[in-house]
């Protein structure tokens, strides 16, 4: 059997700008999606923390870096700059990895710097 887990998450990102007229996508910095094991293109849950808004798209590679979190295409309408996220990356797994993982969390302070990981 499979189980969809908790992969791992950004907490409490800062959106930075939103783009409507652009691709759907999340825009998220090198070092940022190094610490999560984000990869580029890869499925995310995005997590307003104010409203509980949420919605799915993809990750795009922003410079490292630049602390940059933007919101891009439909998903823009989920937060304002300035909003706090949640960036929830998800993993398909057998019953035994399940039991052994341990998803990685992503502490953000301001600037969306990495607090602790």
């Amino acid at each position: 059997m499979q189980i969809k887990m908790l992969k791992s998450k950004l907490h409490m990102a800062t959106v930075t700008a939103t783009k409507l007229h652009y691709h759907g996508s999340i825009t998220i910095p090198r070092d940022l999606m190094d610490a999560a094991e984000l990869r580029e293109h890869e499925a995310v849950l995005v997590a307003n923390v104010a409203t509980g808004g949420r919605g799915e798209t993809y990750v795009i590679e922003g410079p490292a870096g630049s602390g940059s979190v933007e919101l891009n295409g439909a998903i823009a309408r989920l937060a304002e700059p300035g909003d706090k996220v949640i960036v929830l990356a998800f993993a398909q797994m057998t019953e035994r990895e399940a039991d052994d993982h341990t998803p990685i969390v992503v502490l953000l302070e301001d600037g969306n710097r990495i607090e602790a990981a």
